[in-house]
């Protein structure tokens, strides 16, 4: 499938700890499930770096020409998250904070997450399923884990029994842990859990009498274990055998170590070829976290309302920012490198706006062919971002020499120049012209004033068959007028 075949698409697989090459499961196409949100407050920063991460690689399978299914859960299921299975979940919690339904609290923080992705310009998902559309799923998961002998109901509660699936699997390859040295090194059960051993973990618990979110099951009134949703909806999208399987790194142990468990307890396979992992973002040289308040929303960065900004900066100022780093390579998040990263970006995009008037010449100085597989190079070298960029700016260096004539180029590699440097910037990387939206943007708005004008002077008229034919084909294209004293406003 990729358009230049010389150097394969390698990938860094977490189970094996080493570059892969790339090969899918059904040629030309892309099982990819990546796990989402737990939807209790405001997505912050680097959560969108990881997030990102994932963007940038479905776009460059899009480029492939493979056919993607991207499937990208949202956690709305009130969950307890700890390695304990104890606690009160993250959505409760909330919603009894801010005296709130579960599902208000859902829905608030949803519509925030599509938001922020939106501003950033992401790609949406082919499938975005949600952990409560899917209790049926899960269930039934747990009645085969435990017919296989895997599970044991305890009080009403289920749980996973890690050292009777140990004995045929191996619990911990992902992470690099020994099933021995974990139960050394937990502390005793001393009677007070219904699990049989400490390393067992919830595939449901029975609700106690304050817990709000709850489902009938075959064992009790409660709610499936933190776990189990990604099982049984990456397994509903993508079958028992897919191609990958992301998250942020954190979510190695224990959530994708306990996940392959459930699918080799169910099905007796692994269940995904390549693990991939996005590294995080941290701030001024510590983790960035929502738990300690050492965090920055993405809309801070948009807005300037942060102490640490020094002004406001763009979504794809940011998202460069964040792509001069490798997806698996710890980024620290401060007001210096971004400031920096507007420079690059800002010169990046003057070239590529310089480029629409480089004249053309009878041969070509510049071997473009070998630059463009020096793109492709990077992009197959699993995903580097900072790599590619750095091409880009060699790209930037022929612009320059172009626009002096100093260098020169034919007619069709300059059509090829230009294609690739669209293609890897806006494509690929998914950054956008400031410039050029803005204007687009200026130019809406005019347009669309002038029809509020029109149709006032239709009202004004008494035409108002005109009034409302100029409102209804703006509600068809996404615009809605509102009327008001101060005179008509609109909105997208």
């Amino acid at each position: 499938m990729p358009l230049y075949k010389s150097q394969p698409l390698k990938i860094y697989n977490s189970l094996s700890g080493e570059k892969e090459t790339f090969t899918p499961i059904h040629e030309g196409n892309v099982g990819m499930y990546v796990c989402g949100p737990t939807v209790y407050s405001n997505v912050h920063l680097g959560n969108v770096r990881t997030f990102m991460s994932f963007d940038v690689i479905f776009r460059y399978f899009l480029h492939l020409d493979y056919k993607v299914r991207y499937v990208r859960n949202i956690t709305d299921v009130g969950h307890i998250v700890d390695d304990e299975d104890e606690g009160e979940d993250k959505i409760a919690k909330k919603a009894r904070l801010e005296q709130l339904e579960p599902m208000e609290v859902v829905q608030r923080y949803t519509v925030d997450f599509h938001e922020i992705l939106k501003a950033f310009n992401f790609l949406p998902p082919s499938i975005e399923p949600t952990a409560t559309g899917h209790m049926i799923e899960q269930i039934e998961i747990i009645k085969t884990i435990i017919a296989n002998g895997i599970g044991y109901e305890a009080n009403g509660s289920v749980y996973f029994d890690v050292v009777k699936f140990n004995k045929t699997n191996h619990y911990g390859k992902l992470s690099g842990r020994n099933i021995e040295d974990m139960l050394t090194n937990t502390r005793d059960l001393d009677g007070q859990s219904d699990k049989r051993n400490p390393q067992d973990f919830a595939l449901w618990k029975k609700a106690e009498a304050q817990h709000i979110m709850r489902w009938p099951s075959p064992w009790s009134d409660g709610f499936p274990g933190w776990h189990l949703e990604c099982t049984a909806m990456s397994t509903k999208y993508l079958g028992n055998h897919f191609d990958i399987h992301g998250g942020g790194m954190d979510l190695k142990f224990p959530h994708h170590e306990c996940e392959i468990a459930q699918n080799e307890a169910c099905t007796g396979h692994t269940p995904v070829n390549y693990w991939l992992h996005a590294n995080m973002l941290t701030l001024n040289g510590k983790k960035m976290a929502k738990s300690t308040g050492n965090n920055i929303l993405p809309r801070e960065i948009l807005t300037g309302e942060n102490t640490i900004l020094s002004k406001a900066f763009s979504a794809s100022v940011a998202r460069f920012f964040m792509l001069q780093a490798h997806y698996r390579s710890i980024l620290d998040f401060s007001d210096d490198a971004i400031v920096a990263a507007e420079k690059g970006y800002k010169r990046l995009m003057e070239a590529v706006s310089l480029l629409k008037e480089i004249t053309v010449s009878a041969k070509s100085t510049i071997d473009i062919s070998t630059w463009k597989q020096s793109c492709y190079d990077a992009m197959n070298d699993d995903f580097n971002t900072p790599i590619l960029i750095a091409q880009l700016f060699e790209g930037v260096k022929f612009i320059n020499l172009l626009n002096d004539g100093k260098e020169s180029l034919t007619a069709v590699d300059l059509e090829i120049f230009d294609k690739a440097m669209n293609a890897f910037i806006y494509d690929v990387l998914g950054l956008e012209n400031e410039k050029v939206a803005n204007e687009n943007s200026d130019k809406l708005e005019g347009t669309v004033n002038m029809l509020i004008e029109m149709r006032k002077q239709a009202r004004d008229n008494k035409n108002f068959a005109l009034s409302d034919q100029i409102r209804d084909q703006l509600v068809t294209l996404g615009i809605q007028l509102k009327d008001g004293k101060e005179g008509t406003t609109f909105s997208i």
